[in-house]
């Protein structure tokens, strides 16, 4: 008994349609993430891209806990000096 390696033309790929109105921001994206790399298949392998097709709706209604719409900054540099740049949630 080997194990079994899904090929490319064994992949059915689904469409799923998430709405994100009140949920929380990471346990939607490792959700969202769970199903595009296919780890929710019985058929998963790790070198093939099983993953299904992800639409998310009403991603600006997502819900931040604590004071992460004023605290939390997004930050990243251009690489040249002087190039850091931060925006908040």
């Amino acid at each position: 008994m080997g194990t079994y390696m899904a090929k490319k033309g064994e992949i059915q790929r689904k469409w799923h349609l998430i709405d994100a109105k009140g949920k929380t921001l990471g346990r939607l994206a490792s959700r969202v993430a769970i199903l595009l790399r296919g780890k929710h298949k019985s058929t998963f392998t790790p070198h093939v891209d099983a993953g299904d097709f992800v639409v998310v709706v009403n991603a600006d209604k997502v819900a931040l806990t604590g004071k992460k719409w004023k605290e939390k900054l997004y930050i990243h540099h251009s690489g040249y000096p002087g190039g850091l740049k931060s925006i908040s949630a």
